[in-house]
């Protein structure tokens, strides 16, 4: 019997069959010796029931326990109880898909123990972050609301299953309308004494199979006052030397002019004033542009036509166009963007490019437009790519670094953006998207 058990099921059941039929044989040639025909046939299927009986018995009542300790392995995992096992050692077939069944579970287990290490180092994560995040459901109910958004919109207490609009409702007003406004922006809560400010995100994605929101409120008042004092240290710092630039000569010249009267050489004191007279409107155009940059009032809006507001401009500035001028209405204010677009073809003009090759294209994109300043000068390298549309920085030596700065600045103002690029070929390309009102 020891080397039937490691014989294969089938090989086991046909042995067992076997031994039946021989067993069956024999008792019934003893029957057929004492009993008559009949009772010897009858005798002898009797003995051929019991066996078979005896080893379907012996063969399925371990399979049968073997099947249901293997379900409730499976309901437990599902249940995500992967602390089961199973031992078997009755039909080698089946140690096979035993073995492979508790090596599922050990697997099961170590990935749902790892898994469980990362919700909590995500949860960790998430609760002590300085960014008060709140997760919002389809129904506009807080479904997760982290320590700092606790803090912020609940005096500490937990947020999960109250109503957004309810919070919004107890907060300050900035709050409220930032929300109303829609989409990301930034706000201000306090007085001028004691004032934070806040930036707020907000993402839409799907979660078992519904769509919810995640808002982000991350306070800058620290990062942005960190900033603003770098910012004045800059502006300070330029100002400054162009300041000295610009009255340094005027002081020396004046004082030469003096000299010059006193001696009596007059025919020297026009080229004096003439350079006092250029230092003094250049000073004069570089408080305009700091002025102008500084006190950009919000955007008047009116309908333009393209290839009118094209035409104008080119009475100012020379410059090609690049394919033609859509024959459409789009609105914005003339008067910025026609302040932006002599900015960048200033620049493009400077570029060490030749006026001829400076163009203008226009072309619709998806629902807005997009206005290209193109030339052919020597380019930007990605430090100077990186750092070009923030105000101040220049790599010109008279430059006062806002004229890109002040481009952007009317772009975004009417909801668009600003790109720089290097064209093939040599060149530069400075793209204006506006959105497409009409």
């Amino acid at each position: 019997m020891r080397i039937l058990r490691v014989l294969p099921l089938a090989i086991r059941m046909i042995a067992l069959v076997l031994l039946g039929i021989i067993a069956t044989a024999a008792t019934t040639a003893l029957l057929v010796q004492w009993l008559e025909p009949w009772l010897a046939a009858l005798a002898a299927a009797l003995v051929v029931g019991t066996a078979m009986g005896i080893v379907v018995w012996r063969t399925f009542v371990p399979l049968r326990a073997l099947f249901r300790a293997l379900a409730s392995t499976v309901a437990g995992y599902r249940d995500g109880d992967f602390s089961f096992g199973i031992t078997w050692d009755k039909y080698s077939d089946l140690i096979e898909l035993v073995d492979a069944h508790n090596d599922l579970g050990n697997a099961l287990r170590d990935q749902r123990l790892s898994l469980v290490q990362r919700e909590l180092l995500l949860d960790t994560m998430v609760q002590n972050t300085p960014v008060a995040m709140l997760l919002v459901d389809p129904a506009r109910h807080v479904v997760l609301g982290n320590l700092a958004a606790r803090k912020m919109m609940g005096d500490g207490r937990r947020l999960e299953g109250h109503a957004l609009d309810a919070l919004l409702d107890a907060s300050p007003p900035p709050v409220r309308e930032a929300f109303e406004r829609g989409g990301d922006g930034m706000f201000t809560v306090g007085d001028d004494d004691h004032e934070d400010i806040y930036h707020l995100a907000r993402r839409m994605f799907r979660l078992n199979g519904r769509s919810h929101e995640l808002i982000l409120l991350r306070q800058m008042t620290t990062e942005l006052r960190r900033q603003e004092v770098q910012t004045w240290k800059k502006v300070i710092r330029v100002i400054s030397h162009e300041l000295n630039n610009s009255l340094a000569p005027i002081a020396s010249l004046a004082h030469s002019g003096i000299e010059l009267l006193r001696r009596g050489q007059h025919e020297k004191l026009p080229i004096a004033l003439a350079t006092i007279e250029e230092r003094a409107r250049h000073l004069d155009g570089f408080l305009r542009d700091y002025a102008r940059f500084a006190k950009l009032p919000a955007p008047r809006t009116e309908p333009m036509r393209l290839p009118q507001f094209i035409e104008k401009l080119r009475t100012q500035v020379g410059f090609g166009i690049d394919g033609t001028i859509p024959d459409e209405t789009v609105r914005f204010d003339p008067a910025q963007m026609e302040q932006a677009l002599l900015n960048l073809l200033k620049n493009a003009h400077e570029s060490g490019t030749a006026a001829e090759a400076v163009s203008v294209a226009v072309r619709r994109i998806g629902d807005g437009w997009r206005i290209d300043v193109l030339d052919r000068g020597t380019g930007m390298n990605e430090s100077v790519l990186a750092n070009a549309l923030l105000p101040f920085y220049s790599t010109k030596r008279s430059g006062t670094g806002l004229g890109l700065a002040l481009a952007r600045e009317i772009a975004e103002a009417h909801g668009g953006r600003i790109a720089l690029l290097n064209r093939d070929g040599g060149g530069l390309c400075v793209s204006m998207v506006l959105p497409g009102q009409s």
